[in-house]
Formats: structure tokens, sequence, C-alpha cells
């Protein structure tokens, strides 16, 4: 069989392939990764390097990838729900190749497991959670307690603890009555263990950014996206 070969844009300079990508799917399928080089996880950073991103699908192309993903959720959304959409029309448009991003990978994934009203862990600062709940209720969710990390710095949010992360998700979690499950949002978090002992503390589906982008990148090439043991999402 042959490996399949897939795109990421990340937002580090070093444009290393996110860890969660080798974990999920191992041999099966290959990935390549370009990065865009952001300063910091605020508004006036993502400005700096958004205009690249095209940029980047296309080099990815030219590599032979057979789909593409803007691996950074608050770079996709931070312009709002409308513009998302037309990045990723414009990425496509410009590789004739199926793009996503990665605001789409954690809509489609709340959406998959019937998540709406959502509690909202995230590494952010404020103003960058401001535009995460602008965009989640424009895609017709209901973000019930949401709160971050408050890190700016793009290599910190790599270091984040896996109890500091759980931790967060029982604050947000236990201060949503009704909450259908849990959102983490960030694609700098590594998060495959949290998310697997806050589902099992829990009961309910929790979606976190960058193994969501992995498992709508896979889907988006018409590939299988399961990766059992890794939270309901790729059950």
């Amino acid at each position: 069989m042959t490996q399949a070969h897939l795109g990421l844009i990340v937002p580090p300079a070093a444009g290393a392939v996110p860890v969660d990508g080798p974990l999920l799917y191992g041999e099966r399928i290959r990935f390549s990764a370009r990065g865009l080089g952001l300063g910091e996880i605020s508004t006036r950073g993502y400005t700096e390097v958004i205009d690249s991103v095209v940029e980047k699908a296309l080099e990815l192309k030219a590599e032979g990838v057979a789909a593409v993903s803007l691996m950074g959720t608050s770079l996709s959304f931070f312009r709002g729900a409308a513009f998302n959409r037309e990045l990723q029309q414009e990425m496509a448009r410009a590789t004739g190749l199926p793009c996503s991003t990665m605001s789409n990978a954690i809509v489609g994934g709340l959406r998959s497991l019937g998540v709406r009203r959502v509690a909202v862990a995230t590494a952010y600062i404020d103003e960058v959670n401001v535009h995460l709940r602008r965009y989640l209720e424009d895609s017709d969710f209901e973000p019930l307690a949401l709160q971050g990390l408050s890190i700016s710095d793009v290599q910190a949010v790599g270091e984040v603890p896996t109890a500091v992360l759980v931790d967060l998700c029982a604050t947000v979690f236990e201060a949503s009555p009704g909450a259908d499950g849990i959102l983490i949002s960030c694609g700098g978090l590594v998060t495959l263990d949290a998310v697997r002992e806050v589902e099992a503390r829990y009961g309910v589906p929790v979606v976190s950014s960058s193994p969501a982008g992995f498992w709508d990148l896979v889907r988006s090439a018409g590939l299988d996206a399961r990766s059992p043991g890794h939270g309901r999402l790729f059950a």
C-alpha cells in the first residue's frame, strides 16, 4: 500500500510536524510541514504571518502532498468564521488540493460528537479568547465557561504539563452545568494524554485542536481517520 503524504502549515518557524500526527497514525501516513514564523500568539502576531499561508500551501503542493491544513486554530478564527471559509477556499483554489484549517477541525470534531454546549479551555490571552468565543457562536455552538492560560509565547505552549491541562478542563467543565463536552483550543498544546484522562473522569467527549487537526486533514484527504485508544473522536 502506498503511504499517504499530507501537508501541514504550522505556526513555529522551524516547521516541525506536531507530535500528535505520528502518535495517531504511525507509518500509515507521512506528514510534511512548513512553518510561518509566528512571533507571538496574539492578533498582532497573526496579522504578520497570515498572508504567507497560501505560499506555504503551494510549497507543500510542490512537495507532492495530497491535502493541506493550516494547523493553527487561532490563526484561522481570529478574523471570524467568514474569513476562515475564505482562507480555506483560497488555499484550495491556489493548490487544486483538498484544504482545511484547524478552526474547521474543532468545529467538525464537536459536531461529529454531538457537542453543542461546550466548556472551553485554551492557552490564550483574553484578547484571543474573545475571538474564539465569537467564532464558536457564529458556528452555532454555545460556549459556556471559557478560560485560558494567558500564554502568548509560541514555544511555551508546547511545554504545558498534562496535569495543568486536566485541571483547566476540570475548572471550565465544573463551571458549565449542562455542557455536552469540552474543547481544548490551541494547536501548540500537547493534549492526547489529557484528552483521555478528562474523558474518563467526566464521561463527556473532549475535542482538542492538534489531534482534531490531524483527524480533519486525514478525512479531507479521503482516508480513514480512526485511531483507537486516543479518545472518542478517533474511536
